[in-house]
């Protein structure tokens, strides 16, 4: 007598990740993809500006930042201005 076989169930299917946007929508001039962001890690700043209507923000960045996060900080100031 022999042991039953075991049902083995396929692995779980492993999801892509998709890498983070580099560049934005303009807040101001809502032109699409128009705001670059450039990242200056070792003087922990960072800078944002729209091509369009060369409006630019700039932020202090830890080692964990990403560019989303300067895009985030460049909205909130916007919201907190107005």
């Amino acid at each position: 007598m022999g042991r039953r076989k075991s049902k083995r169930k396929p692995p779980p299917k492993r999801k892509n990740i998709e890498p983070l946007d580099q560049q934005f929508n303009c807040p101001f001039c809502n032109h699409e993809k128009s705001c670059e962001v450039k990242m200056d890690k070792s003087r922990n700043t960072a800078k944002i500006t729209c091509r369009v209507c060369l409006e630019d923000f700039q932020t202090g960045i830890n080692f964990l930042s990403e560019p989303i996060d300067v895009y985030n900080d460049w909205v909130d100031a916007c919201e907190t201005a107005n």
